[in-house]
């Protein structure tokens, strides 16, 4: 891989692919949130609604970069490439920049490869991959990729633990995994967890005809209540003002018929079919499109009786963003450990997400995520930590709207399973922040908007809810407009908490790559016999915590079996029984020795027998391969 060109703008871009092929020089384009002719931020596709925003910039957002990287603002996805590029050209002995694929709308999706290149390639060593931005407004994620990379960079050559990891390891980052969707999200009203690719959300045959509208224009997306009047509204009611807050500002959610508000977000019925805002921009779930346990699409199942899988797109990988994650791993199979990350929910979250573990993992690898959880917990702090299909779905024992107990509930096409099942790694994806939830104030053992409020009341200054105002919707009559910011408080926390919740996250992450398996040569004898025959016998061990190969990779057959061979000079082996040199040992025509697969702490010996039938010494070639615990070549020289 080779880094950027030192010359670089954030409309021209010269990069160098993975397999190192130079894609010259880019078309010079004008991005929507750069065009200073143009208020309006244009949204790339063909959708039956409006494809143009009012622009908005919030403060909470560094749109140009600095002389200083901080973190208690959040970053664009162009200050961010800023930083990738500048740290490219810092530290070029350690870091390749590149880009590995562009996103619906034609933006670079960038990587980061960090490791020492004086050690040996990337993918001869153990290695990692970490991604953000997958959902395109949880922001939150890429700023724990981007703080993570420039804790590396710093501290390599200053943190003896750091520096050992990026001499024997590979780290590779991916900042922005949906650029389309974070840069629409920084830059307009919009909200979305999506690319910007026009979906049929609702199943009306019609192209994102409902989006979002800021009604009040204060470029932000809160919510509307209206007081139900008329006997359908009383019918559908299902809020009433929660009696926690004696102030009227929350809301609860009841069952329909029982409530006296109605609550929707801000914006109109575009398509008269009395929803609001059910099919705005995008739609497709990132999370949801990748093989393992795919499911159709809503409407997808033609029997009515199977499972579908909102967003999940019209076939698995049908999204470049999903599809460059995967092939971009399957290429690189010495990846052991991996985590895509969200926000919203504080826990560490992994597979499976269609099963109970102990229904569909093996006992061993299953152990492994239980350890990997409980050391999570122990860095983060988060409150939960599993599976996504029962940890996850009932984490909360009881429906709080129904009453009902909560059941394990399958999520398919999730990235966590792809990464077990079908790539035989460790794979989570963690939810960073808590929806303001920061400690339950009235004890009931459920984090919800009433602590989130109390938080925002007497540590936030009451920044993150706006008080409800009167508005006279055009359709719904007289509204109240007010709420949690959906921004920078539910979604992701207000800037002053950005570092404490990215660095606890990363240092998560960190703690995982310092566990990748690691083939290390611990010693090689050579023992001379009669007749000009040697005995070469091989130890080595792993000196990671984590095994080559978990038991899933081998039977899914992503990971090949520790081993062993030895190589002379091509004019030394021909000639068979006449040979100059030959191996007698293994005594089969294949030579390589396969040796299994390598646990923690375990160590190996191997041994070759070799027969010279000349007077000069000759040169071997020793090689140790293992396709997740990293490749090691010795040279050796038998004879007088």
């Amino acid at each position: 891989m080779k880094k950027y060109l030192s010359v670089f703008t954030l409309s021209v871009f010269s990069v160098m692919g993975a397999s190192g092929q130079d894609y010259g020089l880019s078309p010079k384009k004008i991005w929507p949130e750069n065009n200073e002719q143009s208020t309006f931020y244009t949204v790339a596709g063909e959708r039956h609604g409006q494809s143009f925003f009012k622009k908005h910039k919030f403060p909470e957002v560094e749109y140009v970069p600095k002389d200083q990287l901080t973190f208690d603002i959040y970053h664009s996805p162009d200050v961010m490439y800023h930083w990738f590029i500048k740290w490219a050209e810092q530290f070029p002995d350690i870091t390749a920049l590149y880009e590995v694929d562009k996103s619906y709308e034609g933006r670079p999706i960038l990587q980061m490869t960090i490791t020492n290149k004086k050690t040996g390639k990337d993918t001869d060593k153990p290695a990692a991959y970490f991604e953000g931005g997958r959902h395109g407004g949880e922001v939150t994620s890429s700023e724990s990729v981007l703080w993570l990379a420039k804790h590396l960079l710093e501290n390599y050559g200053k943190d003896p633990e750091i520096t050992k990891l990026i001499d024997s390891k590979t780290i590779y980052l991916r900042p922005q995994n949906n650029p389309d969707g974070s840069t629409m999200y920084l830059n307009t009203e919009q909200r979305n967890r999506s690319t910007v690719r026009p979906h049929d959300e609702d199943g009306d045959g019609l192209l994102d005809e409902d989006p979002e509208e800021d009604l009040n224009g204060d470029g932000v997306i809160h919510n509307m209540r209206k007081k139900a009047i008329t006997e359908k509204e009383k019918e559908e009611a299902n809020y009433i003002l929660d009696p926690r807050d004696p102030s009227g500002r929350l809301m609860k959610r009841v069952l329909d018929g029982k409530g006296d508000w109605l609550l929707f977000t801000e914006g109109i019925d575009n398509d008269g079919d009395g929803k609001y805002n059910e099919d705005g921009i995008g739609g497709l779930d990132l999370h949801r499109n990748y093989p393992e346990n795919w499911r159709p699409d809503r409407n997808g199942d033609l029997t009515g009786r199977g499972y579908t899988q909102g967003g999940a797109g019209e076939f698995p990988l049908s999204e470049i963003e999903t599809r460059s994650t995967v092939l971009f791993l399957l290429s690189h199979p010495n990846i052991s450990v991996v985590n895509s990350l969200d926000t919203r929910v504080p826990m560490h979250l992994r597979p499976p997400s269609t099963s109970s573990g102990a229904e569909s993992m093996f006992p061993k690898d299953l152990a492994i995520y239980e350890r990997l959880d409980s050391l999570g917990i122990t860095i983060t702090g988060y409150p939960w930590a599993g599976d996504v299909y029962e940890t996850y779905s009932t984490r909360y024992k009881v429906n709080r709207v129904t009453g009902d107990p909560l059941k394990p509930s399958p999520l398919f096409g999730h990235g966590p399973d792809f990464g077990y099942f079908y790539y035989g790694s460790i794979w989570y994806g963690d939810e960073l922040w808590n929806n303001g939830a920061m400690k339950d104030y009235d004890g009931d053992g459920v984090y919800d908007d009433y602590d989130a409020l109390r938080w925002d009341d007497e540590e936030n200054k009451s920044n993150g809810f706006k008080k409800w105002e009167k508005f006279d919707h055009p359709q719904l009559g007289e509204v109240e407009i007010g709420g949690f910011h959906p921004k920078f408080f539910s979604q992701n926390g207000p800037p002053w908490q950005l570092e404490g919740w990215i660095k606890k996250q990363s240092l998560f992450n960190l703690a995982m790559a310092k566990e990748l398996p690691q083939i290390e040569l611990e010693k090689v004898d050579v023992k001379k016999g009669s007749n000009g025959t040697y005995q070469i016998d091989v130890t080595w061990t792993n000196s990671g915590k984590l095994p080559v190969a978990l038991e899933q990779a081998k039977r899914v057959k992503i990971v090949q079996e520790d081993r062993l061979m030895l190589e002379f000079d091509k004019e030394l082996t021909k000639g068979f029984e006449n040979a100059k040199v030959q191996i007698t040992s293994p005594e089969l025509y294949e030579k390589t020795i396969y040796t299994g697969y390598t646990d923690p702490g375990e160590t190996k010996t191997a041994s070759f027998t070799v027969k010279i039938n000349q007077k000069e010494p000759v040169k071997a070639k020793l090689k140790l391969l293992s396709t997740r615990g990293g490749y090691v070549e010795r040279e050796i020289i038998l004879g007088n």
